[in-house]
């Protein structure tokens, strides 16, 4: 049977092998249409979104009144979380930065987050995990031959944010993330939850989960329905450039690069770099790249032909995985060789939080969870 032509967006990189995406009669495809309505409803580097935004850092000196700190910044030592700690700073915020240390972070992030908080004179709350635990853990999602390898990382940040804001009275945290700079990645076959995270360890894992900092669904609820721990996205509302932004790290702050989106750290760096496109043929670049396209920082042919290319990877990485999770090559080549499986095969909230969609929807609409969680996590799936 002839496979059907693949069909690109007319505006941005994205084909029709995009999980859940549709084309108009204009050939512009829905992600591009997500994009252009999330644009208009934060306003996103116009005026109205500007005063959005300062009507919210107003609420935040307003609630934080009397106590030490008023903020959380989460920081990893990339572009987006240190320009968005000082960007917290500059708006008159006490901020305490918080850094979930998965312990697989690179020297140079490890110094960058270490220069930020020096010159703004920042205070930082880190959860370290006992490193065998944290390898013991990726070590079974690599097992479970799912796409989800850098999901528990995720999670345990917000996580360890939201425990640092309950800690501290705080109820704001900032998030730097920018649906400009990076899109909104479809769902798709990539997905975590702390269910999820749960059941991969209890299966395949040798060690029960102790010093990782999961989160249930009734953990989740408490920190966004009871404690009302508002997350907050500053770069949904401005003017946010990543390029100029890394120029200003560099000048004021020493701030170095690290070669590439998400390559601060080196399981990251190996799960975008290698494991998602060598065993799944996915490459999140395709989020960035498109995101450039969009934002006419580049032409839409510049962004096919870069997409085109390997992405890269750094040398030394695939065997310091191996050697980190205590991998022999042969049980290494057995794991990326082991037939493919996503979380539709292990136990989750997926289904829950489908159910909770209209819930999800009016926190989402008051910043107590991301836009972007109810827009991927609680659509319901289309039958492929």
């Amino acid at each position: 049977m002839t496979e059907a032509p693949r069909r690109i967006c007319a505006v941005c990189i994205y084909d029709s092998r995009m999980p859940g995406i549709r084309f108009d009669e204009s050939g512009v495809c829905s992600f591009c249409q997500m994009i252009a309505d999330l644009k208009r409803d934060y306003g996103t580097g116009t005026p109205a979104g500007e005063e959005k935004l300062r009507a919210i850092v107003d609420e935040i000196k307003r609630a934080g009144q009397g106590k030490k700190y008023d903020v959380i910044v989460g920081v990893s030592g990339g572009t987006d979380s240190s320009f968005m700690l000082m960007k917290a700073v500059e708006w008159g915020l006490r901020p305490l930065a918080v850094h979930y240390d998965n312990t697989w972070n690179t020297a140079v992030a490890t110094e960058n987050i270490r220069k930020m908080l020096s010159k703004l004179k920042v205070d930082l709350y880190t959860h370290v995990v006992d490193n065998r635990e944290a390898d013991d853990i990726i070590r079974s999602f690599f097992k479970a031959s799912v796409p989800d390898l850098d999901g528990p990382t995720d999670l345990a940040l917000a996580e360890t944010l939201y425990r640092a804001a309950s800690a501290h009275g705080v109820g704001y945290v900032l998030e730097g993330h920018s649906f400009i700079t990076e899109g909104i990645s479809p769902l798709g076959a990539i997905y975590f939850d702390g269910k999820y995270i749960a059941s991969i360890q209890k299966r395949f894992g040798t060690m029960p989960i102790r010093t990782y900092p999961n989160m249930p669904l009734h953990t989740f609820l408490k920190w966004i329905l009871f404690k009302r721990i508002r997350k907050i996205r500053p770069f949904w509302y401005m003017q946010y450039d990543k390029e100029a932004a890394k120029e200003i790290l560099k000048r004021e702050f020493g701030w170095s690069d690290y070669g590439g989106h998400h390559l601060e750290n080196r399981i990251t760096a190996f799960y975008h770099s290698y494991y998602l496109p060598r065993k799944f043929g996915i490459d999140l670049r395709s989020n960035t790249i498109a995101a450039r396209v969009r934002a006419g920082k580049i032409s839409r042919e510049e962004g096919i032909r870069e997409y085109a290319e390997p992405p890269y990877l750094e040398e030394g990485l695939v065997e310091y995985f191996q050697k980190r999770v205590g991998l022999t090559e042969k049980e290494f080549q057995a794991a990326m060789d082991a037939p493919k499986k996503t979380y539709r095969e292990y136990p989750s909230y997926k289904r829950t939080f489908e159910r909770m969609a209209p819930l999800f929807l009016l926190l989402a609409k008051r910043n107590l969870v991301p836009m972007s969680f109810y827009l991927k996590y609680c659509a319901r799936e289309r039958p492929t």
